[in-house]
């Protein structure tokens, strides 16, 4: 079932009982199990974590309003868990281990049972140490009771993730405490040092050079880890994925994005998509030639090609240290052109919140020492810690101006989720129109409007030396939960001080991302937060108990950048 091509059977099957007068199926099964296998991705067999021998795992499909059934047997010899990635459950069936539940130990199976609320094209995952990175993952489609407001001939799963070639999630994470830049591939030299004089001039590449050097990073830290192969559906490049049509079909494209560590940059040279859904909500249509998708997020899209030829579905990692490929074709055996890699994408003073000319005159010849660390005096980095820098926090800044419109330019002004001149910009391949958040709309509202009773500070925050990574300077566990009454409306205002991109998930509820559609204002599982903005959602505390919060980069999660969040109801006061 690794590579299940799903279609509309099910959903007419079930139309079909229900007109013929037969009642559709109220329950649905499946079995999991969790084991020790090897997959061959990256030139050699590597030992994997697999669900049912295959990775990714089987694609769950169920339809809305069913009581599910899932059994997940464990085979290995440590604990294990599964959580349901964006579904609205009981928290006791949410699959954090010592948040949710125990855990699964080994030759143990967890019957989780739960109804299928909501419907949309979600995922799943292990929730357990690092084995989400191993292999433990896969997909889910809920059918809608009600039609859909879009149409759609042919479907497909698109499961992107990354694979590392070398090194276990353990190692990798033992070698960035180590050393954060163990896998910066990307180091500068003289050469670099050259060709940017050639660019800037010798005065303004010297001072950036410097600046960059006082921080103690490098405008290629996109990316904590290197040396990954990307895969869809389980499948490298080379072994390349295949999705059949027939030309004028409309095709629908579920992508899922399980990867551990890697933001994708997806697109399908020469044909225009029409995103209908993000997170497993409908959004209004928006054609669409490029999309960034976040860890964790999912988007669907709907193309139709009308010629008979193949086409190459690419999927670029943001760091441009490679790409995901697959091909929908007419028919097997043909191919399309790989586009080529584009340059590769380094940071900027902009992702700081500051312009290049706020560096360029810097004195450092007036550095002066705070506790072993340069500090400029004088300048807009007063004020800043840089050894508590998350590849480059920016505590101390105003972040009321970063990210909604500060030093605006003509390219970026339109765009108020990256910082202006920003390195991490997605900008579409030939000129073409790259995704927003800004241009999300709800469908259909999920809740009424109505202002939050309080914010929440939410400060993206971590120490890149030692690879600690936290929410306001506090790592989860020295952290305390944060707690929300049950039934109002908190909104969290998001202010990420690091240099690094961070998509956070919340379990159980979903975060209604402020993009300045006001009562159609997106419903997001996961945001993701560029450097140097602030982003603010609304969260509706409509589930009792208790649920995790954090980045779902994992190394960052397992870092620390991860919270406890507790609903509760008021208790009456005792009567006096």
């Amino acid at each position: 079932m690794r590579h299940t091509v799903h279609s509309l059977i099910g959903l007419a099957a079930v139309l079909a009982a229900t007109l013929a007068g037969a009642p559709p199926a109220q329950a649905a099964t499946y079995n999991l199990e969790i084991a020790r296998g090897a997959i061959d991705v990256a030139g050699r067999p590597q030992d994997a974590m697999t669900i049912n021998g295959g990775i990714p795992g089987p694609v769950l499909r169920f339809t809305e309003g069913e009581d599910l059934t899932i059994n997940v047997t464990n085979k290995m010899d440590v604990d294990t868990s599964i959580h349901w990635h964006g579904l609205i459950l009981p928290y006791q069936q949410d699959g954090v281990p010592g948040i949710s539940f125990p855990g699964i130990k080994p030759g143990e199976t967890f019957t989780y049972t739960f109804p299928a609320q909501q419907s949309g094209t979600y995922w799943y995952h292990s929730h357990s140490g690092l084995q989400e990175q191993s292999g433990v993952y896969g997909s889910i489609i809920i059918d809608p009771k009600a039609c859909e407001p879009f149409r759609y001939d042919r479907e497909y799963v698109v499961v992107l993730s990354d694979w590392h070639k070398t090194d276990t999630p353990e190692t990798i994470l033992s070698n960035l405490k180590i050393m954060a830049d163990y896998y910066n591939y990307q180091q500068r030299t003289l050469g670099t040092l050259l060709d940017d004089v050639k660019k800037m001039g010798f005065g303004a590449a010297l001072s950036d050079r410097m600046a960059w050097g006082d921080m103690r990073m490098m405008p290629s830290d996109i990316a904590d880890v290197s040396g990954y192969v990307f895969l869809m559906n389980g499948r490298n490049p080379d072994q390349n994925w295949t999705g059949l049509f027939k030309p004028g079909e409309r095709i629908r494209l579920r992508f899922v994005n399980a990867a551990a560590m890697t933001f994708f940059d997806v697109r399908i040279p020469g044909l225009k998509m029409t995103l209908v859904q993000a997170d497993g909500n409908n959004v209004r249509p928006v054609p669409v030639d490029e999309f960034r998708i976040a860890v964790a997020e999912t988007y669907d899209v709907i193309v139709r090609p009308t010629e008979d030829k193949a086409y190459t579905l690419f999927a670029e990692s943001m760091a441009r240290t490679g790409h995901a490929r697959g091909t929908l074709t007419p028919e097997m055996g043909r191919t399309a052109a790989v586009p080529d890699a584009r340059p590769k994408q380094f940071l900027t003073m902009a992702d700081m919140g500051m312009a290049h000319g706020d560096m360029a005159g810097m004195d450092h010849g007036s550095m002066k020492m705070d506790g072993g660390h340069m500090m400029p005096d004088g300048t807009m980095m007063k004020g800043m810690d840089h050894s508590q820098m998350g590849h480059g926090m920016m505590k101390g800044l105003d972040h009321g101006n970063m990210g909604h419109g500060a030093m605006p330019s003509p390219e970026l002004k339109e765009d108020p989720f990256y910082a202006p001149g920003s390195g991490l910009m997605p900008k579409a391949a030939e000129g073409g129109k790259f995704l927003s958040y800004a241009d999300l709309k709800a469908f259909k509202p999920l809740y009424p409007d109505r202002p939050a009773a309080r914010e929440i500070e939410v400060r993206l925050t971590g120490n890149m030396e030692r690879y600690v990574w936290s929410i306001n300077d506090v790592k989860y566990s020295d952290a305390e939960p944060i707690k929300l009454k049950f039934g109002e409306r908190v909104r969290f205002k998001f202010i990420n001080e690091t240099m690094m991109t961070h998509p956070m998930h919340l379990h159980g509820m979903w975060q209604i991302l402020d993009n300045g559609s006001g009562k159609y204002n997106p419903a997001k599982h996961t945001i993701s937060i560029a450097p140097g903005t602030t982003v603010e959602a609304d969260i509706e505390a409509d589930a009792e108990g208790q649920w995790a919060f954090h980045c779902h980069l994992m190394y960052h999660m397992a870092s620390g950048m991860f919270r406890k969040v507790v609903v509760e109801r008021e208790t009456a006061e005792v009567a006096r």
